[in-house]
């Protein structure tokens, strides 16, 4: 049998797909630190008193630092969450909750690439900036790849942030998820500015009287905090962290990297399709 030559490009796919070993990863945005009593149980989010933006938080989370959905779910009384060890392309792709994929491109692509992104998460806007627009052109725009779009919201201003970019018009929500990141200095800060959060939506339409509306609905926040909870079950540990077919890859990507990894899965698709036909 003659043996097949590998190209440059394969190889630096496989040295790519390395990272996903516990000692090569390096997350962006690392995700909210936990203590021991200031976790979030998946009930937790349905406990909300009316009117409230988040749910109503135990003396113990108060004592803690207080309460945040979007941190990630833990609940003690059931010990340390369980992680899917190498997750199969369906399970990646499995629905997290009631709310649905937001998705660029064919959904019929031979590859699908999910990103997790927090709104407040400088790493996320230098790919949205950098990496994406070149991206989608050589690879969404083409039919070649599916590109998902996951919350990760690290911190309550990104929550209150992804809420108005689930509480804006479907049609809307690529637009103004640019607008989040690239417009980051104008509402990014340690204390929750609802007001600048909004000042960024409306570019899009919404009303500060939907926003607030969106605010109270616990429908909304608890499918949020389930596919955060999900991608934290699919091993995420912080923003941007992809995944790229079933190969999950926790750093930042350069354009040339993650076109090595598309294209190193478009060729084992290729490869798999001629196998089965001569089978």
């Amino acid at each position: 049998m003659a043996r097949t030559s590998r190209s440059p490009r394969w190889a630096r796919a496989v040295a790519l797909a390395g990272l996903t070993s516990a000692t090569g990863l390096i997350a962006g945005c690392a995700a909210d630190q936990l203590t021991a009593t200031g976790g979030l149980s998946s009930d937790a989010v349905q406990t909300a008193a009316p009117g409230a933006a988040y749910a109503v938080a135990t003396p113990e989370q108060k004592a803690a630092g207080g309460f945040n959905p979007f941190r990630d779910i833990h609940d003690v009384g059931n010990g340390p969450r369980q992680v899917i060890a190498n997750p199969t392309l369906a399970e990646v792709l499995q629905p997290a909750g009631p709310l649905p994929e937001m998705a660029l491109g064919r959904a019929d692509a031979p590859v699908t690439v999910v990103k997790y992104a927090s709104l407040t998460c400088p790493y996320c806007r230098k790919f949205h900036n950098e990496v994406f627009p070149r991206f989608k052109k050589a690879y969404i725009d083409t039919g070649k790849v599916r590109f998902i779009l996951r919350e990760f919201p690290i911190g309550r201003s990104s929550g209150n942030a992804t809420i108005a970019l689930r509480c804006a018009k479907p049609d809307k929500y690529v637009t103004l998820y640019g607008k989040f990141l690239e417009q980051q200095s104008k509402w990014v800060s340690q204390e929750v500015r609802l007001e600048a959060i909004h000042s960024v939506a409306a570019q899009v339409g919404l009303s500060r009287a939907a926003f607030d509306e969106c605010l109270k609905d616990q429908t909304l926040i608890g499918g949020l905090a389930q596919i955060k909870d999900r991608g934290r079950t699919l091993g995420i540990i912080g923003t941007p962290n992809f995944y790229v077919g079933s190969k999950l890859v926790k750093t930042v990507l350069t354009f040339e990297e993650l076109s090595a990894l598309v294209d190193a899965e478009l060729a084992g698709g290729t490869a798999a399709a001629v196998a089965q036909k001569r089978n």
